[in-house]
């Protein structure tokens, strides 16, 4: 007899933590209702972390919420936990619950040994929930890539219609925020 995989709700996801199913410092994410342990993060991917915290903090004071590490709410199967999410200003500053993709001006990963998972799973999943605008720090090939204008391929299949590659000497604009702009130089 083969065994079927057991897959979650979001609600059922938050009730496992409840129960303390988790331990206190395990990663883990909810990805299309499967529960997905998170790599463990190396040197290059916590500097560049460390670095870009510091640059869109001191950039989006007063424009938007910086979240780092955090949960965004993509549908009743999938919250996961993007190296960075900028979020709209809401006066409660996500109290009454993660950000959805209306709340999302921009979703950020930072990728070394998740690169292909980063390409492969987040990108359809972001897209299909409408994120506009997702980045990928790729600390393997030393560029950043930009994906923008999400739009449903075929049936269940979705992608961004615009990738653009920056390289670590160049600045990048942080979509709908006016005037921002990131020098990479400071990331890479």
């Amino acid at each position: 007899m083969l065994a079927s995989k057991k897959y979650f709700s979001v609600l059922e996801f938050h009730r496992l933590f409840e129960l303390g199913f988790f331990g206190e410092d395990e990663r883990v994410e909810l990805i299309r209702g499967e529960i997905i342990k998170m790599a463990a993060k190396g040197t290059r991917h916590v500097v560049c972390c460390t670095r870009l915290n510091k640059c869109l903090s001191s950039l989006l004071t007063g424009q938007a919420i910086l979240r780092c590490q955090d949960p965004i709410s993509l549908s009743p199967d999938s919250e996961p936990e993007p190296d960075f999410a900028i979020a709209k200003l809401k006066d409660d500053e996500y109290l009454s619950g993660h950000p959805t993709p209306e709340d999302i001006i921009l979703v950020i990963e930072i990728a070394d040994s998740t690169l292909t998972y980063d390409q492969k799973v987040k990108i359809p999943l972001y897209a299909e929930s409408g994120i506009k605008y997702y980045w990928i720090f790729n600390l393997l090939d030393n560029q950043l890539e930009t994906y923008s204008q999400p739009y449903q391929k075929a049936v269940d299949k979705f992608d961004y219609r615009q990738k653009i590659v920056y390289l670590p000497n160049q600045m990048v604009n942080l979509p709908e925020l006016t005037n921002l702009i990131l020098d990479l130089s400071q990331i890479f």
